[in-house]
């Protein structure tokens, strides 16, 4: 994955809670197992007058000149809700998206993101209010968010924050140890012999 570290873009608002993962990727738009194909059917029931025609809907943000090439979304509370759906983060981080900003997050969605490259950063409504529209600075290291010469902090677990910022996904993170499992690996053969009759690693 690529790593995470600052990102400066405009905060395109979507100020909606509880935004479903089946609309952000409808089943209707998943048309492969793999992670690309899938930006065209991002917010699909929002970002088209005509989806089958894909005629745009001049009032959905992301079709706004404006925000054209912003990499940040501003959303409201328990976005990512509805299921477990990768597919809904696979299809913003193809989009363009690499960092969603929101009141909350489903847990799921939270994690998927993590695992995706793509952050998720919780901020209150306030807060939000006066990034939305703007253009921020995103630094990860320090954990703020810069705008209008103003910066808030937010939390992050450590892990999530060194998967991002190494560009890890849960494999490389896990082998980021891979000596400390080498070494149980040969205590546990040497106390337990039995466990391992014919195996020939």
């Amino acid at each position: 994955m690529t790593p995470f570290t600052t990102l400066t873009s405009l905060v395109a608002p979507l100020p909606r809670d509880n935004v479903d993962t089946d609309t952000v990727i409808p089943s209707r738009e998943m048309r492969s197992t793999g992670k690309t194909g899938l930006a065209d059917g991002l917010f699909a029931p929002w970002r088209y007058a005509d989806v089958d025609a894909r005629v745009p809907n001049p009032d959905f943000v992301l079709n706004d000149p404006i925000y054209a090439d912003a990499q940040i979304l501003g959303a409201g509370k328990n976005f990512g809700c509805g299921s477990s759906r990768e597919h809904a983060v696979w299809a913003l981080a193809e989009y363009g998206i690499r960092c969603m900003i929101a009141e909350g997050f489903a847990p799921i969605f939270f994690q998927n993101c993590v695992r995706n490259g793509l952050l998720p950063v919780v901020m209150d409504k306030d807060v939000l209010s006066r990034i939305s529209g703007t253009e921020v600075t995103i630094d990860l290291p320090a954990q703020t968010v810069t705008s209008s010469g103003q910066t808030y902090a937010f939390d992050i677990g450590e892990e999530a924050k060194t998967m991002l910022v190494e560009g890890l996904d849960g494999i490389d993170l896990t082998l980021k140890h891979a000596d400390k499992i080498a070494a149980w690996q040969a205590a546990d053969r040497s106390a337990r012999p039995y466990i391992y009759l014919g195996d020939n690693s």
